[in-house]
């Protein structure tokens, strides 16, 4: 999936999340696993957001999740957005239980189109040269 102009604000480059960026690039999702508490997260942070350990490293998802959450949006939350309307801005509960928030694509935004519970899969948007970003489609 590529976009021909994306004039929306881009993610700012991070330490902590260089590595993700590089790996979305490659068309790779890749979140946050602790290996004390076996629990997949995102967004990236060294401490585990569930029991507070440090003892946590990169782990590559399959891009595969559950649709727990939508909205329509039909008027854009900035200027940059208002040609972009309508979308759909969603909450993915990926397999392994991390939950990433993101845009669900490849289906009209309408809601006898969309439901919570649905399979998905992430695609890759290569906006730019340098970022990617990872989307979620209704799986094949």
């Amino acid at each position: 999936m590529t976009s021909q102009t994306y004039n929306r604000p881009l993610p700012l480059s991070q330490p902590e999340w260089d590595y993700y960026w590089e790996k979305t690039k490659q068309h790779e999702l890749w979140i946050m696993r602790c290996d004390d508490c076996n629990k997949h997260y995102f967004y990236p942070r060294a401490i585990c957001p569930n029991c507070f350990s440090r003892n946590t490293r990169w782990a590559q998802s399959s891009g595969n999740g559950t649709l727990l959450g939508f909205s329509i949006v039909h008027r854009g939350p900035t200027p940059a957005f208002a040609d972009h309307v309508p979308y759909v801005a969603c909450i993915v509960e990926l397999e392994d239980g991390a939950r990433f928030a993101s845009n669900l694509v490849e289906v009209e935004p309408e809601p006898e189109n969309i439901r919570v519970g649905m399979p998905v899969e992430v695609v890759f948007d290569d906006v730019t040269d340098a970022v990617t970003l990872p989307k979620f489609r209704p799986a094949s």
